[in-house]
């Protein structure tokens, strides 16, 4: 999965839509913050060289690096990434929710992302909710721009690991000891359970308001009973097919499992159809992660749900 994201990183370096009113800040001065943040500007964008944020393939993005913040009291998104990921791997649904008026922030997950897998097992899904709590903390209290953004107006994008993330911070408690682990499993996470090292329950976050949850993992650690708290609009999105490590009927049950009504997608096609299109040099490369099934346009679909996204944002926390 590690070297599958980075390869992915030269679909969004040749692919990602130009930011025609994002601006960028970096975040690069602490590991736990280690980022960047877009949102609306006036300024033309030019490269953003991304130094000791750089990943394989990807050392600059497009943007207004720096530029002055255009307009006030605005809608703030904040995005989790999958397993392995890095903070721009979503850089179609960023720039998209940046252009309509949002201030959008990601971060790479300490230990669980392209250029850094320290982390193991169960503490790699208990840890994510609190990193995206303390990039809300410093959003919000400790950005040199916080005052353009209205706090009331808080939304969240989780992709994978990241939409397990995204379940947990607005309210689910995930059951870790449903994993089900074989006799002769061996990973990180069995060992962990059998040895009772069970970690204490991930923190939620009432500051976030609207979620889009795009094929979360770890669905086994969730039930209808787990999942009850949930009160705030959700758009959700699956995959028929599934892979990478998400099993499709899993995810199925939690999306018949959330309270209210969410807004729900499903994907005739695999788990990565929700990462951007292939160039034709990565799909030689890495042919699982760009395959879909016969009939499913991935570009054309990419522009239908960079759409829906930002809508349901928009109808649900304001922005352009």
């Amino acid at each position: 999965m590690r070297s599958t994201l980075w390869a992915f990183a030269i679909t969004l370096c040749c692919l990602g839509s130009p930011a025609e009113a994002a601006g960028i800040q970096l975040l690069d001065a602490d590991p736990s913050l280690s980022g960047a943040i877009w949102y609306p500007c006036a300024a033309e964008p030019t490269h953003v060289a991304l130094g000791r944020l750089s990943v394989p393939t990807v050392d600059r993005l497009e943007g207004a690096k720096d530029c002055p913040v255009s307009g006030a009291k605005l809608p703030l998104v904040v995005v989790s990434h999958g397993n392995s990921g890095y903070f721009a791997l979503h850089l179609d649904i960023i720039e998209a929710l940046a252009n309509a008026g949002f201030i959008v922030a990601a971060i790479n997950h300490p230990g669980n992302n392209t250029n850094d897998m320290s982390a193991r097992g169960m503490p790699v899904w208990a840890s994510r909710p609190a990193h995206m709590v303390r990039l809300l903390d410093f959003m919000l209290h400790e950005w040199k721009d916080r005052d353009a953004i209205d706090p009331a107006k808080v939304g969240f994008f989780g992709f994978s690991l990241g939409g397990f993330t995204g379940l947990v911070l607005v309210g689910a408690q995930p059951d870790f000891r449903r994993l089900d682990c074989k006799q002769d499993n061996k990973s990180a996470a069995c060992e962990q359970l059998r040895a009772g090292e069970i970690p204490p329950e991930p923190p939620h976050d009432a500051r976030i308001k609207a979620a889009v949850i795009v094929d979360p993992a770890v669905s086994f650690s969730f039930t209808p009973e787990n999942l009850a708290n949930i009160g705030i609009p959700l758009q959700v999105w699956r995959s028929e097919l599934g892979g990478g490590g998400v099993n499709a009927a899993g995810v199925a049950y939690v999306t018949r499992s959330l309270p209210g009504k969410p807004d729900i997608h499903v994907v005739r096609a695999g788990h990565y159809a929700f990462l951007p299109p292939c160039t034709p040099e990565l799909a030689a490369l890495r042919p699982q992660v760009c395959t879909d099934p016969e009939g499913f346009d991935r570009a054309a679909f990419h522009r239908e749900f960079d759409a829906a996204v930002v809508r349901f944002l928009h109808e649900q926390l304001g922005g352009r």
